[in-house]
């Protein structure tokens, strides 16, 4: 119903405003570093894919809130508004392409399929964030695929693998896969991010690690056409 709706996109905008809140709360507080608050600005507002799928009913109205946050985190990218996310880093557009990925993620899979709308953000949202997190403070082992790649460490590359399986794999059991089903899914989706997220250019990476778990999706469900037909 319209109103259940729009109180699903009050809602929304009340989680993320007070998660960004928060997160400048504490970098103020504990004097942390804006690199560790984006992450759990990342993670915090990533993980509101349970709260799409729960709270709302339309898919129109589902993705009223991550596209407004494209205009307003593009004038906090040029206007550093939301500090607690903002590294000054003016090659990095990775605030902006985050909710064009949950928005797209929205439109292909709400009416299809809600337990994989939100298993397809876990890598952006889990896997992305510790890649990042192990990379830069263990990371000592370096390399970059293609000469337009980021460069990536192996340690990094491992984490974004291990949070992607146990995301996508607690989101699949969660709302009642088969364990073999979540396994093959999870493990599947679990590589080609990892694989996307290391050769994916700075920032494009919120971008690219959502469109491989879209693939995952259409590769099984190819599959299943496949073997149904033979």
């Amino acid at each position: 119903m319209p109103m259940n709706n729009w109180f699903a996109v009050i809602i929304s905008f009340i989680y993320v405003f007070a998660v960004l809140g928060i997160a400048e709360a504490l970098r103020r507080a504990f004097r942390l570093p804006v690199e560790f608050t984006r992450k759990v600005v990342h993670i915090a507002v990533g993980m509101w894919a349970w709260g799409t799928a729960a709270l709302f009913t339309d898919k129109w109205f589902a993705i009223i809130p991550p596209l407004a946050f494209v205009a307003l985190n593009y004038l906090s990218y040029r206007r550093a508004l939301f500090t607690a996310m903002e590294t000054g880093d003016k090659s990095n557009l990775g605030t902006v392409y985050f909710p064009i990925a949950f928005a797209a993620i929205i439109l292909l899979f709400f009416d299809v399929s809600k337990p994989f709308m939100v298993a397809a953000l876990m890598p952006m949202t889990w896997g992305d964030a510790f890649a990042a997190i192990i990379g830069k403070r263990y990371g000592r082992r370096h390399y970059a695929l293609l000469d337009a790649c980021s460069q990536r460490s192996v340690e990094g590359s491992l984490a974004m693998f291990a949070f992607s399986f146990l995301s996508v794999a607690v989101t699949l059991l969660v709302f009642g896969a088969p364990l073999d089903v979540t396994a093959a899914f999870a493990m599947v989706m679990a590589l080609l991010a990892t694989i996307a997220e290391a050769i994916s250019p700075a920032g494009l990476d919120n971008l690219v690690i959502p469109a491989s778990s879209a693939l995952v999706y259409l590769l099984f469900v190819t599959l299943l056409q496949v073997s149904s037909v033979g």
